[in-house]
């Protein structure tokens, strides 16, 4: 260290050089050849590395694209064939109910036609009482009416030969 101290105030001592420009040029060539000599392995390392990793991140990036590529043209071939099943399944419900109100409608048809032949029939038989009880009414009415006419105009005697008689015809004995 005393030699360097000697050298030093041989020279005039430590001071500053004030020349900029001969200074750093000087002092930049010297740190571009450090940097050159020592850093061109370590730099090169460094920057053929992030190229690597930049080309793989690319590649990965051109491969998850062609996958979701593919996946977007797989996800509208579902949706082309969801929308034709919900197409398929809504034709299939509307010939249902088209089919159900023509069979309830054809039902209710049936029903009516039911009720009306049930009603001709109710309306045939209460008919047909209404006339037998006219029969009976004017049979009692025309009994009745001999019956008195017979009174009226027969004697006793002539009553007993009359009832003997129908007795007789009745299959009686008399």
């Amino acid at each position: 260290m005393e030699t360097f101290l000697w050298l030093a105030e041989a020279e005039g001592g430590f001071g500053l050089n004030l020349d900029i420009f001969g200074t750093n040029i000087i002092n930049l060539a010297i740190v571009i050849g450090i940097l050159y000599y020592f850093g061109s392995g370590f730099l090169g390392k460094i920057l053929s590395e992030r190229r690597g990793s930049i080309e793989t991140a690319v590649s990965e990036a051109e491969q998850q694209a062609k996958e979701a590529e593919k996946a977007l043209a797989e996800a509208q071939q579902n949706l082309k064939q969801a929308q034709d099943r919900a197409e398929q399944i809504l034709a299939e419900a509307q010939e249902r109910a088209r089919a159900a109100r023509e069979a309830i409608l054809a039902e209710a048809q049936a029903d009516v036609e039911r009720l009306k032949a049930a009603a001709a029939q109710e309306l045939q038989s209460d008919e047909g009482r209404a006339m037998a009880q006219l029969r009976e009414r004017a049979v009692a009415l025309a009994l009745q009416e001999a019956q008195q006419y017979l009174q009226e105009r027969l004697d006793p005697s002539d009553r007993e030969a009359v009832v003997d008689r129908s007795i007789r015809l009745l299959g009686g004995q008399g």
